[in-house]
């Protein structure tokens, strides 16, 4: 549809006389009177008319002198001419007519997925202990699912370049070191124990925002991290598979997952989020392989193969360890994508739920034994970084808010 700029009109006898239009921009026409924009492009701004135009621009005229523009329905190139009558609908799809129900999906699939590595990973670590080979396997499996779906062209591979090979390496080393961290702790104690632990997360992502980025943090989100120190010290005092080893593991999982998120605001690109994961899965793969082979490669070749197999067969052993590869990338893509479609309060809502499923399905499937000081401390510290997200989410809506 073509779009013009008109100078305005005058009236002659009552009627309106359209003066030559100033621009053309298309193919087909439409005329407007004069018409004083107000808002954004009241200041000089040009005026556009197009089926595109996002938001409506609001125009003061007349009611009398106002000439409605003519909607230009799609016409082939050979016709060559405006077509009358009303603009085609595109129709409405079944995720367009129902987000609520979508988005609920998302949520459903997430917790579905992470809870399912949760206990196939423990399970794994049970009778194959070897948490840096299964962090390698982990992201193998991503990065050979990655490969496919750029193969097929779902989605398309986006361009890669020096620069931002620079940027994006700081990321995937954090991701790499606090993936396998997680691991080493998932295989030393119990499942709750560590997302107990790695819920101190909220804490050190504070502490790194005040003292390395100079953000100054308000003092009601300090306040709110003090429950989930507190529940933490309470639920590590009495947790039963205690050790110094799972325990010192969950923690630099927490500053590595820390300083990604640090140096990810340094690497913000335009490059869509299934495309930026999977280059920075391709890259801590790379960087998990060299420690694995050097702490582990001895022991898997000498024994390590041989006992697992002999516990649970070769097809169950291969199978376990594809599978677990699979669910984990699944459900960091099916994060990823869930928390784009939704609010900042709705996003820590799913955080923290997210760890309550986890954590109350590990205690049923493994039948883990806590002591009531170890279920309070962890209810403490779920409630405390449940607080503090709701807290962040608030004052995030209102930084966006104002700036709008």
């Amino acid at each position: 549809m073509e779009s013009r700029v008109l100078s305005g009109a005058t009236a002659i006898s009552g009627v309106p006389r359209l003066r030559k239009p100033a621009a053309r921009l298309g193919g087909s026409a439409a005329f407007f009177p004069a018409a004083r924009p107000i808002g954004a492009v009241a200041d000089g701004g040009h005026l556009i008319w197009g089926r595109q135009l996002r938001p409506a621009i609001l125009l003061e005229a007349s009611p009398a002198k106002t000439l409605k523009p003519c909607l230009a329905a799609a016409s082939s190139p050979s016709e060559g001419g405006d077509s009358a009558g009303d603009a085609k609908i595109a129709p409405v799809g079944f995720l367009e007519k129902y987000p609520a129900l979508t988005t609920g999906f998302f949520f459903f699939m997430w917790y579905f997925l992470n809870v399912i590595f949760n206990i196939l990973n423990k399970k794994i670590y049970n009778y194959f202990p070897y948490p840096y080979f299964v962090s390698v396997i982990h992201l193998a499996v991503g990065v050979v699912y990655c490969l496919g779906s750029w193969t097929v062209g779902l989605p398309k591979r986006a361009p890669m370049d020096s620069n931002l090979l620079k940027l994006l390496i700081p990321v995937a080393v954090c991701h790499a070191l606090g993936h396998v961290t997680s691991n080493v702790s998932f295989a030393a104690v119990a499942v709750s124990f560590t997302h107990t632990v790695k819920a101190l997360e909220p804490f050190f992502n504070a502490a790194a925002s005040q003292f390395i980025l100079g953000q100054q943090i308000p003092l009601t989100l300090w306040l709110s991290l003090a429950p989930v120190v507190l529940g933490v010290s309470m639920a590590s005092l009495t947790e039963l598979s205690f050790n110094w080893l799972g325990f010192i593991s969950a923690m630099i999982s927490n500053i590595s997952f820390t300083y990604r998120s640090i140096y990810s605001k340094k690497a913000m690109t335009d490059m869509d989020s299934t495309n930026l994961y999977a280059y920075i899965s391709i890259i801590a793969l790379l960087v998990c392989i060299p420690p694995a082979l050097i702490l582990e490669g001895p022991q898997l070749l000498k024994y390590g193969f041989n006992d697992a197999i002999a516990k649970v067969g070769l097809t169950k052993f291969i199978s376990d360890l594809f599978w677990v590869g699979m669910f984990y990338h699944l459900y960091n893509q099916l994060a990823t994508n869930t928390l784009e479609r939704v609010a900042p309060l709705t996003h820590a809502v799913g955080n923290v739920l997210k760890r309550v499923f986890v954590i109350g399905f590990s205690i049923v499937v493994f039948g883990n034994k806590i002591s009531t000081q170890t279920a309070i401390g962890t209810s403490i510290a779920i409630a405390g970084v449940a607080m503090y997200s709701f807290i962040k989410a608030q004052i995030e809506e209102e930084k966006r808010v104002s700036s709008v």
